[in-house]
């Protein structure tokens, strides 16, 4: 039995998210073209200009999370505080109805 050799495709390469960053920041300043680019950072211009439109997609919602983030911190806040309004009142009228009249 004989075994051919057969070309194996190439394994993907993966980038890391500060690969991507740069080759997307790079391609955002648009100093250069993106055959430039492609051959500087030795990818493929379709690639990079797949990633700078995921970026650009993204961008809105980076900037507005920290508004939306901001406002749940405070419901979160008001909601623990109202908690803690409401244990004390108990407390405070358990006392007073154990303790009685002062006078």
């Amino acid at each position: 039995m004989v075994i051919k050799n057969r070309k194996s495709k190439p394994s993907r390469r993966r980038h890391s998210a500060d690969f991507k960053v740069r080759v997307v920041v790079a391609a955002l300043r648009e100093d250069k073209t993106q055959s430039q680019l492609a051959a500087e950072f030795g990818i493929h211009p379709l690639q990079i200009s797949a990633w700078k439109k995921q970026a650009v997609e993204v961008l809105p919602q980076v900037f507005g999370s920290k508004a939306a983030r901001t406002a749940s911190e405070q419901s979160e806040i008001e909601r623990s505080l109202y908690e803690k309004i409401g244990r004390l009142e108990t407390q405070l009228d358990w006392l007073k109805k154990k303790l009685g009249p002062l006078h």
